[in-house]
């Protein structure tokens, strides 16, 4: 997908944020719920989560130059990292304001208006967060993938504020709406630490799922014959980008076209298979002893 498509669900989850914290901000005024109030602050959080985001990829996105000779894909890490520290601030505000509603309880005031505000923007934010959530998958963005599991956190807690407000007006019960609200900043506290832990696993250079080194392995062995094999085989993710590496062991009698054949039909391959895939291989005699020692991270040389 080209760059313009991917930053423009980045632009939609910005409009949609406005529209939101607009709507659920005059949810808070029209009941004065602090519940509501949280809503609307979880609300600021996916707002400049989608600003950074959007910035964010448009830099990963950027071809890659001098200085980042691999790309700029990792940018998109920094906007997950962002988004979860933000969010793990909005839930200290939020926990704040519904503490002090512990002890100040007030009563909530024209729920029934304020709840069908609120419901419009939690419609408008499943809405939405379906579409990143399929976007992201789609474009292994991480950063789509983050927006929309925010916005779906949203919709949850905001479900729960809503039931939770309706049954104050009901009940009467007014302590029952701070205690909500410290409900809603521990769910989202999760979150944010979810975000952030899946960011800092992208910048430790984490392998591909086991599901996608199956696959690899899968293709690999069609070309085990015929005294040809493999070892060394290293991946990671970078966002959007896969990168991995292997050894390809052949007879040591081969020419080196025979062998470069082999490699380009083993990387076409695995190429067809995966999108934004760098596969890098080296070719070895498989007879040499020496071929064994390369596989580690640090190469191995023997002392002459």
């Amino acid at each position: 997908m080209k760059e313009q498509s991917i930053t423009r669900f980045a632009w939609l989850s910005i409009g949609t944020a406005l529209i939101i914290l607009f709507l659920k901000t005059i949810a808070y005024f029209l009941t004065g719920s602090v519940g509501l109030l949280s809503d609307a602050l979880e609300s600021v959080a996916i707002l400049v989560s989608a600003i950074t985001a959007l910035f964010m990829l448009r830099l990963a996105e950027k071809p890659p130059d001098d200085d980042h000779l691999y790309g700029h894909t990792k940018a998109e890490y920094f906007s997950s990292i962002v988004e979860g520290a933000f969010i793990l601030v909005i839930s200290f505000s939020i926990g704040t304001a519904a503490i002090n509603r512990l002890f100040h309880p007030q009563p909530i005031e024209q729920p029934f208006i304020g709840l069908a505000v609120a419901s419009i923007g939690t419609i408008l934010n499943a809405v939405i967060a379906f579409v990143l959530l399929r976007e992201g998958k789609k474009n292994n963005s991480i950063t789509l993938e983050a927006d929309g599991q925010h916005l779906m956190t949203d919709v949850w807690t905001s479900l729960g504020i809503i039931a939770g407000v309706a049954l104050v007006s009901l009940t009467k019960i007014q302590i029952l709406d701070p205690i909500i609200a410290l409900l809603v900043a521990c769910f989202i506290i999760v979150t944010g630490l979810k975000i952030m832990k899946k960011s800092v696993l992208g910048l430790m250079d984490t392998s591909l799922p086991d599901s996608e080194i199956k696959k690899i392995n899968t293709i690999l062995l069609k070309y085990c014959s015929h005294g040809v094999s493999f070892h060394g085989l290293r991946s990671r993710q970078s966002a959007s980008r896969k990168f991995m590496s292997v050894h390809i062991l052949v007879p040591g009698n081969w020419s080196v076209q025979k062998g470069h054949d082999l490699l380009e039909k083993i990387e076409k391959d695995i190429n067809q298979s995966f999108s934004k895939m760098t596969v890098l291989t080296h070719l070895e005699p498989i007879e040499d002893p020496k071929s064994a020692d390369d596989i580690s991270i640090d190469r191995k040389f023997a002392k002459i």
